[in-house]
C-alpha cells in the first residue's frame, strides 16, 4: 500500500493578490479548501504545478520550502 499524498501546507497561510497563490505553499485557493477532497492522483498533480510555480519565481533570499509537512489542509 502506498503512502498517502502529504499536504504542501506550511502553516504560511496568506494569498498573494498578484499571483493568487498561497506565500507559504503555493496552492491556489481552489486547491486549499478542495485538498482533502482529491484523490491521490489529484493531489500528485498539484505537486507538479507547485514545482512549476516555484521555478517561475524570481530568486529570493530565503526560497520557498521544497516539501510540505504532512498534514491534512
Amino acid at each position: 500500500m502506498t503512502q498517502p499524498v502529504p499536504s504542501p501546507c506550511i502553516d504560511i497561510c496568506r494569498m498573494d493578490a498578484a499571483t493568487g497563490w498561497c506565500v507559504g505553499c503555493l496552492r491556489t485557493l481552489d486547491e486549499v479548501a478542495l485538498w482533502s477532497a482529491l484523490d491521490d492522483d489529484d493531489k500528485r498533480r498539484v505537486w507538479r504545478d507547485l514545482e512549476q510555480r516555484r521555478a517561475a519565481l524570481p530568486q529570493r533570499d530565503e526560497p520557498a520550502p521544497a516539501t510540505g509537512r504532512r498534514g491534512t489542509v
